[in-house]
């Protein structure tokens, strides 16, 4: 991996409209992130290759799509609005707010050396790992504040009452009372109108189970998918968009009989593995890691992460492994949870054996943004064309199902009717559902080049001999090597390429 690959492609991201700063020209957002013409289709391919693979191409998993908001008794019976916490943490040296299980363990009492404020120029200090064990992820200091419970949701109001006008109304009665009286008073309050933004697309899937059930005439094993917006208010944002308040989950709940729950998440756990595998991505890059007991969620019964070895930059040096989705058995956790908070019996009558059971739960889950960041990051590619002249191109070797423009088409001049030509070319493209782009802006190895900068897989060319026998020249992105391919049907041509390429 070159060093600086990271910061490579950040500036590429933006360069070429993958990635965007929410929000700049005010300064941006902390986390917040938009996507660019490219990044918008090549995150909404990673979404319809999973949806592709992980529904249609399925009899056993069927689609959702639910509320955002959901009734606050949701997030009680989860257990969000109890436990939905990470232990928060401010160093006093360099100001970073981080959470403490994320940070770099260290030996209590061992001398740890940091940078004052944080800075690279900054003097060299000395001092203490305290005896909590861990030191600041981004200084190294270990002069740390204590540990304090942060909620990660989002809360809002629903409805026409405003609760800021009915705590501005009860002031004369909150200064009376002592400081527990206030906090039960206020909660009692903003509780009236609360409601809150979904941590997890999950429990929409739990709380539609009957539904599903009873209306899609569905029986274990059998999936429910959905992939939408989630909500958390993390306490460190980092590395573009792997971790941020705003993301997009790919999920699904594969409801079992219990006894058979060990086997289908042995096999969920291979089968979503190896769609990153099928995608194009590197397997050095990949690996399974099962979840430590210690690291264990208290609804899972195990649980297994697909990790991503990001070219992340650390105090370490460069290239970090991260999650990219996490494959969990929760049991029947969730469906009890919710019987006994609504009342409702979650089961699944058998009529062959006459037996009811609560199924168990096998999840895979899947972050849109992480699996894009880390497909683009797989994809960055800098290859030394004449060592002599010093020809390095830059290419994105995105798999051909993800790479957000399919084929580029260019005539080889703006004269002789050449680009009339080539916009019958595009235009027969666009009607086959192939994204295209046209470009007839420089010279050809130079549109090349562009092209090779966002991965994509097939450029066209319109030259002089399709004047003369009506063929063009198909250029392949990745070997640069080039073939000559009647213009007459070259819609199905690469609608079949890309069929293909789908294995």
């Amino acid at each position: 991996m070159a060093e600086g690959t990271m910061q490579k492609i950040v500036g590429l991201a933006k360069r070429r409209g993958f990635i965007f700063q929410s929000s700049e020209i005010y300064g941006g957002l902390k986390a917040c992130y938009d996507y660019g013409p490219l990044g918008v289709e090549l995150k909404r391919n990673v979404k319809d290759a999973w949806w592709d693979d992980m529904v249609h191409r399925r009899s056993d998993v069927v689609g959702l799509d639910c509320s955002i908001i959901m009734h606050p008794d949701v997030w009680k019976a989860s257990g969000h609005l109890a436990g939905f916490s990470d232990p928060l943490v401010d160093c006093r040296n360099c100001k970073e707010r981080f959470r403490a299980d994320k940070a770099p363990r260290a030996e209590p009492g061992s001398v740890t050396i940091y940078r004052e404020n944080g800075r690279k120029d900054g003097k060299k200090l000395e001092g203490v790992v305290p005896p909590q064990g861990y030191v600041c992820p981004v200084c190294g200091s270990g002069d740390l504040s204590d540990e304090r419970q942060f909620n990660l949701m989002f809360r809002t109001s629903l409805g026409p009452v405003d609760p800021m006008q009915e705590i501005v109304n009860a002031i004369d009665d909150l200064a009376g009372m002592d400081t527990q009286a206030r906090r039960e008073k206020l909660a009692s309050i903003i509780g009236q109108s609360a409601v809150y933004l979904r941590p997890e697309t999950a429990q929409g899937m739990f709380v539609n189970f009957l539904n599903v059930l009873n209306s899609g005439r569905v029986k274990p094993p059998f999936g429910v998918a959905q992939v939408g917006k989630s909500y958390r208010n993390e306490i460190t944002t980092s590395n573009l968009t792997f971790r941020t308040c705003e993301f997009e989950q790919m999920e699904m709940e594969y409801f079992v009989e219990p006894g058979t729950d060990e086997e289908w998440y042995e096999y969920w756990s291979q089968f979503r593995f190896n769609w990153y595998k099928s995608l194009g991505m590197r397997p050095e890059r990949l690996r399974l890691r099962p979840h430590e007991e210690c690291e264990l969620a208290h609804y899972a019964k195990a649980c297994v992460d697909v990790e991503y070895f990001y070219p992340f930059e650390n105090p370490e040096g460069e290239g970090e492994w991260g999650e990219l989705e996490g494959i969990a058995n929760r049991t029947d956790y969730d469906l009890k949870k919710h019987s006994e908070y609504s009342g409702k019996e979650l089961s699944y009558f058998e009529t062959e054996s006459k037996k009811r059971y609560t199924p168990y739960v096998i999840e895979p889950a899947a972050g849109a943004d992480r699996a894009t960041l880390a497909f683009l990051c797989d994809a960055y590619d800098e290859e030394v064309v004449d060592k002599e002249k010093n020809d390095v191109r830059t290419v994105l070797r995105f798999h051909p199902r993800l790479a957000p423009i399919k084929v580029a088409v260019f005539p080889l001049v703006k004269k002789d009717g050449m680009p009339e030509l080539a916009r019958g070319v595009m235009d027969e493209l666009l009607g086959e559902g192939i994204n295209s782009f046209y470009d007839e802006s420089g010279a050809i190895g130079r549109r090349y080049r562009r092209m090779d900068e966002v991965g994509t897989p097939w450029c066209v060319t319109v030259d002089n001999e399709t004047l003369e026998n009506g063929s063009v020249t198909v250029r392949e992105r990745d070997s640069m090597q080039q073939a000559r391919i009647p213009r007459e049907g070259i819609g199905e041509y690469f609608r079949n390429r890309l069929k293909t390429s789908r294995g």
